[in-house]
């Protein structure tokens, strides 16, 4: 089975190279390792000379706003024209596992949407993070499963799945059609492609032995940052889907005063 890590980059330099490493120290190397460069020329030069040989394609902004569904979109078509039988999603700031390609490798089947255990690091010492310890710096996140090496959870909520660790095999991605491109910028484009899936008869299976481990960097709690991505994507995803999604992060920014919810109309708004 030929396997291709797909990752999207734009910034995050150092947690692209720690994840570059990280792969290169695995027990099962990738085949291809596609970086899709979301207009950040700094990219190619940074993963050059290095291992794994990254093979790294550019997506220009939408109109300002990270194109997250164009470019995991990109990124599957390079892999597909590569010959990859097995599609792996990392999130950029996410370094896997020494068995996470070869843990999505062991789990692959067609009608599969295969979910690693994801642990959110503590920030680094002064040194960096040793990849040799990352598994003892943080459990698995609480809000997912957890299943133990080698153990598969089938029938998996998709309204739990997220986008910073999955895999698929190629006739699986075709099979739901890829991520939904109007989305842009934050938010909202990887529960609907899970939704996706779902009607089309895709299971979501929790893998245990397929572990990432979340790169720390300085956040906001709720993202008041990406307020009008949230607002933008979510309004989207109820015309498609009828749901709001990122609901925690909506009732979060209406204690805040930020935003007020019309039921009548069944819409979010900006206060």
């Amino acid at each position: 089975m030929r396997t291709a890590v797909i990752t999207l980059a734009a910034g995050r330099h150092s947690h692209l190279r720690l994840q570059q490493d990280g792969l290169a120290r695995g027990t099962r190397l990738p085949d291809q390792y596609v970086i899709v460069s979301m207009d950040d020329p700094a990219i190619g030069p940074l993963t050059a000379g290095r291992e794994p040989e990254a093979d790294v394609l550019t997506v220009p902004l939408a109109e300002g706003r990270l194109p997250l569904a164009a470019a995991r979109n990109a990124g599957a078509e390079r892999a597909l024209e590569g010959g990859a039988d097995l599609l792996v999603f990392l999130d950029v700031d996410c370094v896997p596992g020494p068995a996470l390609v070869a843990g999505y490798a062991r789990a692959a089947q067609d009608g599969a949407l295969l979910c690693g255990t994801v642990a959110y690091l503590p920030p680094p010492p002064p040194g960096g993070y040793d990849l040799a310890g990352l598994a003892a710096l943080a459990p698995p996140h609480p809000a997912r499963p957890a299943p133990a090496e080698g153990e598969i959870l089938r029938g998996g909520d998709p309204r739990l799945f997220w986008s910073l660790s999955f895999a698929l095999t190629a006739r699986t991605w075709r099979r739901v059609g890829g991520f939904c491109e109007a989305y842009t910028g934050y938010g909202g484009e990887d529960t609907d492609f899970a939704a996706l899936a779902a009607r089309r008869g895709v299971d979501l299976w929790w893998v245990g032995g397929a572990p990432a481990y979340h790169q720390h960097h300085p956040t906001h709690e709720p993202p008041v940052q990406h307020l009008d991505d949230i607002l933008r994507n979510g309004a989207l995803h109820q015309r498609r889907w009828g749901t709001w999604p990122m609901a925690g992060w909506l009732r979060a920014f209406q204690e805040l005063g930020l935003v007020v919810y019309d039921p009548g109309a069944d819409t979010w708004r900006k206060r």
